[in-house]
């Protein structure tokens, strides 16, 4: 009988890293997970150090009990219980890391906190408890901890805690209950016994992100809302960073005391200077640090001492100088995490917070937009000079700005968690250089968009990366549209696109007046509108001579229009006009427009003085209308904000589902496999293992035998049912676009016999030949389900065959996929029409290929190890999509970070 080889079990090693090795000197226990220590943000935005407890803990661990409050201590151990006993310590830092478990929070060396879960070996049952010191309680500690035991004790194979709490311990009662478990509760005279599975759920899942985004955000208000701040490395020499950035502060009048940190000065701008951080009387809640990076270490040490909460450090050399810098900069972030800090940069320009009552400018830029309504978020501090200066040519307001530089810590996801719920802030521009998480980021980008437009420079060159280098530019702005974001490719587009978001209504549709006193111009914008998918409805040309009456009524006329979605007003006059009138009567016949209004005045940039609405403080309003250079990038502009008006009015869908998926025996398959594992790389499965692992999802590959002589290839024809199909497997040949690797329709023995010993002789020696029953007709269909380092997970579809191949002809979807995702994905295709039937062919099932794709999301969604999953043809016929074959790539790590299990700072 032919059947595939034994060696289902066969790991094939792609490329990677040789394993670390390790001194025997200084080791951990056997057993100890580093993997599972993690850096962690509290309720209160400052972060804490998790990790597993180590035997060396025992003397700490006896100074964190001692320290507990009486109350404290009787609700952890249900009584007085002072001093803990050598055995307790023993059992408590002496665990095996799989049956009995237990996690330190730290603040530096200190111990504040302590959870553990014990069980017995084999059961799936464990008790969970955990212990938080008085003067960090309420900070969200408890959560994190069960977070963490519960991650690791499903890694364990435990299923299932309890807990056995005093009645009157209400906020440890409050921690389970809130967490998103489905509790039950019995009594027992004065204790409560509580139960609950800790099976990953929906439930758990928004209660984890919402935390994660509440925490996130505090900890950005920190960074932005100051209430003192020291410039260490403050100088009165006006070529060095420090004095830059101090003059700064104090120019723009920031709310709270200035200390300038300088050894060699009594005083640096007439303020008081101070020889050290710990010189200074009063709390500090911000430390910009404007140093060489060979003294950052005694700077940090400073801080720490000092309980500052974050760091802006603009000080360069670090990853940006490569080298020893990545090093130092790792330590930097690390030592200032497990000290409760933050840090913006290294190599950072700085923040700016212009609320009135802040007045922050800790940049080294001397002149800065005015208050706006616009959140900034880049990392080069030299673009992020040309960015403020940009912004205010345009006569655009910031609410917030922040240049992350190397962002070795506080990062784009960060802000975008903070300006969700950032009443001040109404548009989002992030200028991207890297994506640290881009699952992430997808995540909370789909969230924000749904709240404000979020707008993000997008290069051609990112987008086309790993498993996803075929990606298009087009295809690239398909993927950032549907999750709303609203891509450009230039800073230029990014203000065009900001200033009619910030100012102006979004388009309802793609009708488009246009009002202009200059046919040629107008003649510009209407060819361009055509390009952009806009529809001139209503083209006013008012001659070069038209009044400031006549362009009032046109434009009021044209606002008023039922069949308007939006208006370019034009006026561009051939001779020297008075401008003033004519901008005011644009402004006022457009005041209380519902529709959006952009304008080409004067070729103007930004926002014209005449054409601007302000507040009592001179500050941009709404219903300004902004003038762009040419009326294409009116058009544009205008383009844009309808794509995502688009995209808003869609409703929030759920992911779609499968019920017939294993996921117990996928796991248990994945898990089998990385034990087994040859290498540190990659792993490419094996086409048994393949098969296994996609029959859990429901995905069948077509039965097939693997042969390795006539004989066999009869034999499994036979087996298998005629007619058949003998193909060589090799790389080189499955993928040939003459066919001539494939016999196909074969119906009796001698034809495979024959066909077995063509195939052998030309390509049989460069790979296996498999003998495969024939499929039901159909178009052949490929997906490829993988990572992308600026969108996550995605999802490639296109119809099968080299020359859509060569034409680039893929579609792009992030994942998980919703209905609506899936039904454009499907149609998005240039060839997609073919499905339909040609040339007397019966049309393609839709719903079974909708249905693979959607068990391939949950495969990705499921199985947090895979890299790719390529099926490679599918025939989409009839009556079913028909896989033919298919390749499964595992990875050494989870790569969704922290976008799965327990909360945890990248």
């Amino acid at each position: 009988m032919a059947n595939e080889p034994a060696a289902d079990n066969e790991i094939e090693a792609a490329p990677g890293n040789e394993p670390p090795r390790e001194s025997p000197a200084n080791l951990p226990p056997e057993g100890y997970r580093a993997d599972w220590a993690a850096d962690v943000l509290g309720s209160d935005g400052r972060a804490v150090r998790i990790r597993p407890v180590l035997p060396s803990d025992a003397e700490e661990l006896q100074r964190f009990h001692s320290t507990l409050s009486e109350r404290t201590r009787y609700l952890r151990y249900f009584g007085s219980h002072n001093v803990l006993g050598d055995s307790e310590l023993e059992r408590m830092t002496r665990i095996d890391y799989v049956n009995r478990m237990a996690f330190v929070a730290l603040l530096g060396s200190e111990i504040i906190g302590m959870a553990v879960y014990e069980g017995q070996e084999g059961s799936p049952i464990a008790e969970v408890a955990f212990t938080i010191s008085d003067d960090h309680q309420g900070r969200g500690l408890g959560s994190i901890f069960l977070e963490h035991l519960a991650g690791a004790a499903a890694e364990s194979g435990i299923r299932r805690f309890e807990a056995e709490v005093l009645s009157e311990n209400r906020q440890m009662i409050q921690v389970f209950r809130r967490a998103g478990y489905d509790v039950s509760r019995s009594f027992d005279g004065s204790a409560i016994h509580l139960e609950f599975d800790i099976d990953p759920s929906d439930a758990l899942t928004s209660v984890r992100n919402s935390r994660e985004a509440a925490a996130e955000a505090r900890s950005v208000a920190r960074v932005l809302n100051p209430s003192s701040i020291a410039v260490i490395g403050a100088s009165d020499q006006p070529s060095k960073l420090g004095h830059a950035v101090l003059k700064n502060l104090v120019d723009t009048g920031f709310e709270g005391p200035v200390y300038p940190v300088n050894s060699d000065a009594r005083s640096i701008l007439s303020i008081r200077a101070y020889p050290a951080l710990s010189d200074i009387p009063d709390p500090v809640d911000l430390a910009v640090v404007a140093v060489p990076a060979g003294s950052m270490q005694q700077v940090l040490e400073d801080c720490l001492a000092k309980g500052v909460s974050t760091l802006v450090v603009i000080s360069a050399g670090f990853s940006d100088v490569g080298g020893e810098g990545i090093v130092s900069e790792r330590k930097l972030v690390a030592e200032a995490r497990a000290h409760g800090m933050r840090v913006v940069g290294p190599n950072a320009l700085g923040v700016i917070n212009n609320d009135p009552s802040i007045r922050l400018n800790s940049t080294l830029a001397n002149r800065i937009p005015a208050p706006g309504k616009i959140g900034f978020f880049c990392q080069s501090g030299a673009l992020g000079i040309a960015i403020l200066d940009s912004a205010m040519r345009r006569g655009l307001g910031l609410s917030t700005f922040v240049s992350a530089g190397n962002r070795a810590d506080l990062s784009g996801n960060d802000l975008l968690q903070f300006w969700d719920t950032e009443v001040d802030t109404e548009v989002v521009l992030l200028y991207l250089e890297s994506f640290g998480n881009p699952r992430k980021f997808s995540r909370i980008a789909r969230r924000v968009a749904r709240n404000k437009p979020v707008v993000v420079v997008h290069r051609s060159s990112d987008a086309a990366a790993g498993q996803f280098a075929d990606i298009s530019p087009q295809a690239a702005n398909e993927l950032y549209n549907d999750i709303g974001l609203i891509p450009v490719t230039s800073l230029p587009e990014m203000f065009d696109i900001a200033a009619l978001l910030a100012y102006q209504p979004l388009p309802e549709g793609p009708r488009l007046a246009i009002v202009a006193n200059s046919t040629a111009v107008s003649n510009l914008g209407a060819d361009a509108a055509e390009g952009e998918g806009l529809q001139v409805v209503n083209s006013v040309d008012l001659g070069a001579a038209a009044a400031p009456e006549e362009f009032s009524r046109a434009v009021a006329e044209a606002v008023q229009d039922d069949g308007v979605d939006a208006v370019l007003a034009v006026f561009v006059p051939p001779v020297q006009r008075n401008v003033e009138a004519y901008a005011e009567a644009i402004r006022e016949a457009a005041r209380e427009s519902t529709k959006p209004v952009a304008s080409t005045f004067l070729a103007v940039e930004g926002l014209p003085e005449g054409l601007t609405v302000r507040d009592e403080r001179g500050q941009p309003l709404r219903g300004s209308i902004p003038s762009y250079g040419y009326p294409e990038r009116a058009i544009s502009a205008l383009s844009r904000a309808l794509t995502y008006q688009r995209w808003l009015s869609r409703p929030a869908e759920e992911p779609m589902e499968v019920s017939d998926v294993d996921i117990s025996r996928a796991r248990e398959l994945v898990d089998s496999i990385w034990t087994r594992r040859a290498a540190s790389g990659d792993i490419k499965l094996s086409q048994g293992q393949t098969r296994q692992l996609l029959k859990c999802f429901g995905i069948n590959i077509v039965e097939y035998r693997v042969v390795q002589n006539a004989e066999q290839a009869t034999y499994a024809a036979e087996e298998i049912g005629y007619p058949v199909a003998i193909k060589a497997m090799s790389e080189k040949w499955r993928r040939r676009s003459d066919m001539s690797g494939v016999r196909l329709d074969i119906g009796d023995p001698e034809s495979v016999r024959r066909a077995f010993e063509e195939l052998d002789s030309s390509a049989g020696r460069s790979g296996p030949i498999h003998v495969q029953k024939m499929a039901p007709r159909g178009t052949g269909v490929t997906m490829k389900v993988g990572d992308h380092p600026i969108f996550g997970s995605l999802i490639s579809f296109g119809l099968s065959g080299m020359i859509t191949q060569m034409l680039g002809d893929r579609a792009y979807s992030a994942l998980p996929l919703t209905p609506s995702q899936a039904d454009e994905l499907l149609h998005r295709p240039a060839a997609a029409p073919i499905l339909d039937g040609i040339s007397g062919e019966a049309p393609a099932n839709k719903k079974k290929i909708v249905e693979l794709m959607v068990r391939l999301s949950v495969l990705a969604e499921e199985i947090p190890e895979m890299r790719l999953a390529l099926v490679e043809p599918a025939l989409a016929g009839a009556t079913e999509a028909a896989v033919l074959y298919a390749e499964i790539l595992l990875g050494p790590a989870p790569r969704r970070g922290n976008e799965v299990g327990p909360r945890r700072l990248r």
